[in-house]
């Protein structure tokens, strides 16, 4: 018998330490989250930004599973983060639990009606882009999971098909990626062609191309309320300043973003009237993160210009390394490491999208789309 206890409580600790990092996410929640559900479910879909574990799974150099990766969640999670991601807090503010990612699910019962993250770093919208990491799922791939899970696994959740129509009719989902295809594609010359191909203008028209009909795609298995996430000015990024002499914004960069985005803002308004019964919203990030970079002091940060780890601190191109001491005082970092930032930034993103009183969400904040 005695040795029964103490197989059990082993057992248990065993499991509490597995749950420790999620428990401990959830424990640092969003204050003024809604307390019952505005949507069904979020899905999610995009980059390394909010990736929540998912390259934790694959054979990949993009991964985030190691200290000091978490730090202030307990423990790395595969979050490129210091703690929480935007999606994280986002799903708060519609009443929603974290969002677990595709890859962690051993099981599809009914804990997956509040929706799944497909989203897996170093991914892009081309499925080329990233695959000097290793292994990644792209936009198609992502979409891919998702048609699977649609068609394999919720319909034993509902009663019938006009259930489940309705249930993904209702419920959000979040396209956020892009930067990938600039940042691990068209800025790498010596490992792709495509800026020997295409200018600026030509590569994002192929990028917008792809993307309606990916987006197409998702509307064709179910989805109608869909946000579409603009990509932040990357020539800001730690990465490209420590390329800066003066630490100044790389403005070739930007520039090719800027069409990106524009582009974006177009065919959420094209989408509205060809997709009949869906509703778009665009989120821009651009502007928020170009003036938190330019007057950290006005959002409540004193450090703009350097990663809190990496070599990012002093200038460089680096994730945090591993078991890396980083910054102190995190709260005072706008980037976490050379291309990430940090959690405190991720909350204000989530408050400026997600919240009933959003500015940086066109034409409604999620939180209304959520509602409709």
């Amino acid at each position: 018998m005695e040795r029964r206890r103490v197989t059990f409580a082993a057992t248990f600790l065993c499991l509490l330490l597995l749950l420790l990092p999620e428990l401990n996410v959830v424990a640092n929640a969003q204050d003024g989250a809604a307390t019952e559900p505005v949507t069904p479910a979020l899905f999610i879909f995009g980059d390394s930004l909010i990736d929540d574990g998912n390259n934790n799974y694959l054979v990949t150099a993009a991964k985030a599973n190691y200290f000091p990766y978490g730090i202030d969640s307990g423990g790395p999670t595969g979050r490129f983060s210091n703690g929480l991601t935007v999606v994280d807090y986002g799903a708060q503010y519609l009443g929603l639990p974290i969002i677990p990612p595709y890859f962690s699910l051993t099981s599809f019962g009914k804990h997956i009606l509040r929706g799944i993250n497909y989203a897996s770093a170093a991914a892009g919208i081309l499925d080329e882009t990233g695959r000097h990491y290793g292994q990644r799922t792209s936009l198609n791939g992502q979409i891919s999971q998702f048609q699977e899970t649609v068609a394999l696994k919720l319909p034993l959740l509902f009663q019938n098909q006009d259930e489940l129509t309705q249930y993904l009719a209702k419920s959000v989902f979040l396209i956020d990626i892009g930067g990938n295809d600039y940042l691990n594609n068209y800025l790498q010359p010596e490992r792709y062609d495509s800026s020997r191909i295409y200018d600026g203008e030509g590569f994002a028209d192929l990028l917008m191309n792809t993307l309606t009909s990916q987006i197409t795609r998702l509307y064709n298995i179910g989805a109608r309320k869909m946000v579409l996430v603009g990509t932040g000015p990357l020539g800001c990024i730690p990465s490209f300043l420590s390329k800066s002499s003066d630490n100044s914004c790389v403005q070739s960069v930007n520039n090719l973003i800027i069409p990106f985005n524009s582009r974006l803002t177009q065919i959420t308004n094209t989408l509205n009237q060809s997709l009949p019964g869906s509703f778009f919203v665009y989120q821009n990030t651009y502007d928020f993160f170009y003036d938190v970079i330019k007057t950290p002091s006005k959002y409540g940060f004193t450090v703009s210009t350097k990663a809190c780890c990496g070599n990012g601190r002093a200038g460089g191109e680096l994730t945090c390394l591993p078991l890396q001491q980083p910054c102190a005082d995190r709260n005072q970092y706008v980037f976490w490491d050379s291309f990430h930032p940090t959690q405190a930034v991720n909350a204000i993103i989530a408050r400026r999208g997600y919240s009933q009183y959003a500015t940086d969400c066109i034409p409604i904040s999620i939180y209304q789309l959520a509602q409709l």
